[in-house]
């Protein structure tokens, strides 16, 4: 099969033409992929920043999201079966199977079925991002009466949780530097945006004197973000923030790994089905175009970067 692999430890990504289309073990999915996306994990396997942290099995195929059609099942493997259209992220505990290639063997319970409402291409783009949007909003569980600063609106993970917020009838202001950014966290429903690349916590309370209740850290500085968050709130981080980096004892520091479990995975699918979620993919690309897409992405980028798997 076709997948964008890393040969040895230090190789860049490449198109590999001919590595063997992999066996579903126990409890896993051979899914025929159509769609991935970039995530900012693929970029630190890439870079080699994972060497010492998991076992890596070359060639290693990159790519953590993946939606496409079931075509074998591993023993154990019940509720899917082949010609089911499924979206998942690939969740093993060492890298070498990836999402970006023509197959990938996936344990099951990290999949879903993509409703008949949602794209492929869409779905393709949605797992990991949309499980840490909404494993951090869950974490914060705010109320309609609440204002929430989404610190990285302007990336994947961010988009997604500003509709999330939204959706709930949360209050939201998100960060955003650009006229080109402001623009695209307000289409996605944020009330208001302040300037990350200046004085973040002036923008937050000339906007929210006393403090937003809660925060979302999906990017910038932690302990900076922390400040504008009232006596008693919440700051739920992406990045490995910690209560003790914080400094403050009044504030509670919530760390979020995302876990794309298929009750998770169900629950964002029925969302970009009735419309309260949209994915928003900036740009498509070939599977060979991919490194192209890794490159743009470290250059930063509006929303997910989709890789079309034909």
């Amino acid at each position: 099969m076709k997948a964008i692999a890393i040969a040895r430890q230090g190789a860049q990504p490449t198109l590999h033409r001919d590595l063997p289309i992999p066996e579903p073990a126990e409890g896993e999915v051979l899914v025929r992929v159509r769609a991935s996306s970039v995530n900012g994990f693929d970029l630190a396997v890439a870079n080699g920043y994972l060497q010492a942290m998991m076992e890596h099995r070359f060639p290693v195929v990159l790519g953590k999201d993946f939606a496409g059609t079931v075509e074998n099942i591993g023993p154990g493997v019940d509720g899917i079966a082949p010609g089911d259209d499924v979206y998942g992220v690939v969740m093993k505990p060492y890298l070498g199977d990836g999402g970006l290639g023509e197959h990938v063997a996936a344990p099951a319970a990290f999949v879903a079925k993509v409703p008949a409402a949602v794209e492929l291409a869409t779905a393709g783009a949605l797992g990991l991002a949309g499980t840490a949007a909404i494993d951090a909003v869950d974490a914060i569980a705010p109320n309609r009466a609440e204002v929430v600063l989404v610190a990285g609106a302007t990336g994947g993970v961010g988009a997604i949780a500003v509709q999330l917020l939204k959706a709930k009838g949360v209050r939201v202001i998100a960060t955003a530097a650009t006229s080109q950014e402001r623009a695209f966290v307000t289409e996605l429903g944020a009330d208001n945006a302040v300037d990350y690349s200046g004085d973040l916590a002036a923008g937050v309370k000339a906007l929210q004197p006393g403090g937003v209740d809660a925060a979302l850290h999906f990017a910038g500085d932690g302990p900076t973000i922390a400040t504008v968050v009232r006596s008693g709130g919440r700051l739920a981080s992406t990045l490995g923030l910690t209560a003790d980096q914080v400094g403050r004892g009044d504030l509670t520091v919530l760390p979020i790994m995302a876990n794309p479990v298929t009750a998770t995975l169900d629950r964002l699918a029925t969302a970009v089905a009735d419309g309260s979620v949209r994915v928003p993919i900036q740009r498509s690309y070939t599977l060979a175009d991919a490194p192209q897409a890794f490159a743009d992405f470290a250059a930063g980028t509006l929303g997910k970067l989709a890789i079309v798997v034909e």
